[in-house]
């Protein structure tokens, strides 16, 4: 992970409920971006909110209710290359000229407590429920999705392969 072009993560903890390695997600946000050949100028932010925070956002924004686990909210109308999510990534992207803004990808919004009580669940330890939502919510970011069963089988591999990398780095 070369830090003279990697894209800019924002992290903010503003729960207190559960302890998050902010540092560890940021990294990890920032990996996914890399992997995905996101060009070098693109922001995004990984935001940690209590339950309420959460439940707020998702009946506001998403006519949900109750509270989620993650959630994801697109910035830019931008398209960062010319590949689809299920064809393994993106291509490498334009470079910027000298002076253009960033390009902001958006917000990634996750629960801390969501996924405490889910890793059980899905047999995760707490730390590998939270990177999973990070991931997760970063490629919804990236036009990834799960809405039909193909996007699905896609994004949950995409999200399988970042996650085995991110540890062998990570370790």
């Amino acid at each position: 992970m070369n830090g003279l072009h990697e894209s800019a993560v924002f992290g903010a903890d503003e729960q207190s409920e559960v302890d998050v390695d902010l540092l560890r997600w940021v990294r990890l946000a920032r990996f996914v971006l890399t992997e995905e050949r996101v060009p070098a100028d693109a922001e995004l932010s990984v935001i940690f909110v209590d339950e309420q925070a959460i439940t707020d956002l998702n009946e506001r924004f998403l006519g949900g209710t109750g509270p989620t686990d993650v959630l994801a909210f697109p910035m830019d109308d931008v398209v960062l290359g010319g590949r689809q999510p299920d064809q393994g990534g993106r291509g490498p992207g334009s470079p910027s000229e000298p002076g253009d803004p960033p390009v902001v990808l958006g917000d990634v919004v996750v629960c801390p407590q969501i996924a405490e009580r889910q890793a059980g669940e899905h047999g995760n330890s707490a730390p590998d429920e939270l990177a999973l939502l990070v991931v997760h919510g970063v490629l919804h970011l990236l036009n990834y999705d799960h809405a039909e069963e193909r996007e699905s089988t896609a994004m949950k591999r995409r999200e399988r392969e970042l996650l085995d990398r991110f540890r062998l780095l990570d370790s």
